[in-house]
This record gives structure tokens, sequence and C-alpha cells, in this order.
């Protein structure tokens, strides 16, 4: 039977103890990765003929390690393993060209994770990671810990993932694997639909309907343009400080965390941020959603984001319009849903006609942002007159329906 994976991420509000324990776990992972990279580089640099280690094999020194340094027997074995793992996944990116190289990683980054995974000790035990009640699960070294949740994770755990944001709220993300005919499918509907992807709305249905952008992101975008302000004239003069304090000779010279003005403003930012963030996500799951319910063919453009963030007069607006996590979405509530996403080249689809299927040249001559400009036209073939936005969504679909003949 097919598996499917789903996360659920959790609001957990540890205690005292158990926040000193998740902090010092983030310093021993970010101690393990530093190390691991550090061993890497070295090993390249003195033979440029070794073997890379996978992660397998830097989890076998692990022990080692823990006889230098006595501390890292102190979190959960698992979140130390996982560290390596994700070095390896890091290493694995920039080696298929897909990320940069791994970098180390800072103790002054507000943003700190940790991965560990859900083991069974002994057979007819407990796992290690376990939903105990609607509002405590149960970790690694943590014990029980309270969350709050709209959701409950369902089926069986397989990984855990505790981070801390720039706010200091902390979040536990579940991995959880759960049989695909668990997820029950949604009825068919028998009807299809091609999707534009635009700046000026959001989404454009071959069908017509049009989904403009979120407009509360105003508001909230002039009072964190306000606080971005504050943020940078507050780290300025706390950096200001700092150097007279090194130049003075101080042994201990403050940091920025010692300015409770600047991390104020620090924290606001992040809250307004995270507003921002969490309602676009919000309006995303739920059209998505809707769009999936209502249709069994879904068609959507192929589109190359980073190469289009290349135009600095456009980068903002694609940015701020979220097409890959649109479409991320799409793509994995229609395996949920028993419903199909097909992806097709987006080239000439707003040029050529729908009706009549000619490609209009008079266009070729115009740059990209005059092309922006142009919203309607008519062709100059069968003399219909074409909206360009639902045009294309059109002949998105068209080409769509054409791969599965």
């Amino acid at each position: 039977m097919d598996k499917v994976l789903k996360g659920y991420s959790l609001r957990i509000y540890p205690t005292k103890k158990q926040r000193d324990l998740i902090i010092r776990t983030f310093g021993c992972t970010r101690f393990v990765w530093n190390q691991m990279l550090d061993m890497q580089i070295s090993r390249y640099q003195n033979n440029k003929d070794s073997k890379y280690l996978t992660g397998y094999k830097m989890s076998s020194l692990l022990p080692t390690l823990k006889k230098e340094y006595l501390w890292l027997k102190e979190p959960d074995k698992c979140a130390l393993q996982c560290s390596c793992e994700n070095l390896d996944q890091a290493y694995q990116s920039f080696f298929s060209k897909r990320a940069k190289y791994p970098r180390f990683k800072s103790r002054k980054s507000y943003l700190q994770s940790y991965s560990t995974k859900c083991s069974y000790p002994k057979k007819g035990t407990a796992p290690t990671i376990e939903i105990l009640d609607n509002h405590h699960i149960k970790l690694p070294k943590l014990h029980s810990v309270y969350f709050r949740s709209g959701r409950l994770p369902q089926g069986k755990i397989k990984q855990a993932t505790i981070r801390i944001n720039s706010q200091g709220q902390y979040y536990c993300s579940v991995l959880c694997e759960q049989d695909k005919s668990d997820n029950q499918a949604l009825p068919k509907t028998h009807n299809s639909v091609g999707i534009d992807l635009g700046l000026t709305d959001l989404a454009i249905l071959s069908s017509g309907t049009r989904y403009s952008k979120s407009t509360y992101d105003i508001d909230l975008g002039a009072s964190l343009k306000l606080w971005e302000r504050k943020m940078s004239r507050r780290q300025h003069n706390a950096l200001k400080e700092i150097a007279f304090d090194r130049k003075d000779g101080l042994l201990e010279p403050r940091e920025l965390k010692d300015f409770p003005r600047y991390q104020q403003a620090r924290k606001t930012v992040a809250k307004y941020k995270s507003k921002i963030a969490n309602r676009r996500k919000d309006r995303l799951q739920k059209l998505t959603t809707s769009i999936v319910k209502d249709y069994d063919i879904i068609v959507v453009e192929d589109l190359q984001t980073s190469n289009m963030l290349k135009n600095h007069k456009l980068a903002k607006g694609i940015s701020n319009s979220s097409w890959g996590e649109f479409v991320r979405e799409l793509e994995y509530k229609c395996n949920w849903y028993g419903k199909q996403l097909i992806k097709v080249a987006p080239q000439n689809t707003s040029r050529r006609c729908s009706n009549c299927g000619m490609l209009n040249k008079d266009f070729n001559s115009l740059t990209e942002n005059e092309w922006l400009l142009v919203r309607d036209w008519t062709c100059p073939n069968c003399g219909t007159h074409l909206d360009r936005d639902i045009n294309a969504s059109v002949n998105i679909l068209n080409k769509g329906l054409e791969t599965l003949v």
C-alpha cells in the first residue's frame, strides 16, 4: 500500500528546565555540524583524492567525539546523528548544483533548530516520540511537553524538528507516515482548468475566475517598513557603542543582545513579518484546497522563478506572489486527494490566440516590461478580442490536455 508523508506544526510551551535543555541541544548539534564540516574541508585540502564521508560514516565518529567532549552526552543522541545526516544532504545538494557549499553555523543566529528521529528502544516499548493526549507530546530527553495545535498528528511518527523563531517562540514539526487510503479521495467533478499565474492577480482560471492578491498586506507592510527603519537606526547606534567598547580595550565588549531597545525593534519586525507570512500561507492553503475540490485535472505553468527574479523591476512583485508555494501546495494536494496536476511550458501562452491558434508576431518587437502593459488584444486572424490573462489560461489548459491524448 502506498504511503504518504504529512507534516504537523505544533506550538510548544516548554518549561524553563526544558528550554535550557533545548538551547543546549541547539548548541551541541551546531557544534557537531561545524566539527564535521571542518573535518570534511581539511580532508579535501590535505588530499584531493580523499573519499567524501557520508552521513552514516560521520555518525560513526560521534562516539569518539563524545569521549573528547563529555557534554555531548547530555542531549539526545538521535539529534546529533540527524545533524550529520543534514550535513550529508547539504553536500548532496551542492554536488547536484541545487545549493551553495555548506556553511558553518553561528550561535548568533536567532533561528535555531534540531531534528530527532522516532525510535523504539525495545520490542513492545513505547516510541521515543509520542502524542500523549490532546495537549502533550513526549520528546526524547524532554519527556512531556505542552503544545497547542489546530489538529493532532495522525499516523506513524517518523521525525520531529524543534525550532525557535526570531520572536523566541518554540515550535515542533512532526513528520508522520500514513497510508494513502487514509487520505480519502475527493469526489470526481469531471472538470479541468488551466491556471495562469500573474502579478496583478495571483491566479487567473480558464473559467474566467480571478483570485486577486491579498490587500491586508498593505497596512502590515507600512507598519513593517516603519519598524524596520527604527531597527536599522537602533542597530547602527548599538554598533557604534560596540566599536567604542573595543577601542577602549574592554575585555568583554557588549554585543547586540545587550541592547534592549534594538532587541525590542528586532522582535517587532519579526512579529510583523510573521503575521504577513502566516496570512499569505493561510490564504494559499484555502485557495489551493478549493481548486483541488472543484477540478479533477489542473494545468499550471512550469515557471522558472529564479530566472525571472533577475528583472529588478519585477523581483519584489514575483517574490510576494508566492508562485512556487502555490504550485507546491497544488502538487501535494493532488497527490493526496486523487487529482491530477500537469505542468506545461509557459512560452507564448499569452501571445497565441486561444480561438484560432495563431501566434501574434506583432508583439515580438516589444520588451518584456512593455509587453506586461498589454492587458488585452484583438487577434488579426479571426478578430476575437482576447483578455491577456484568460487567453493564457485557456492556452495552458489546451497544452495540458494535449499531453493526455
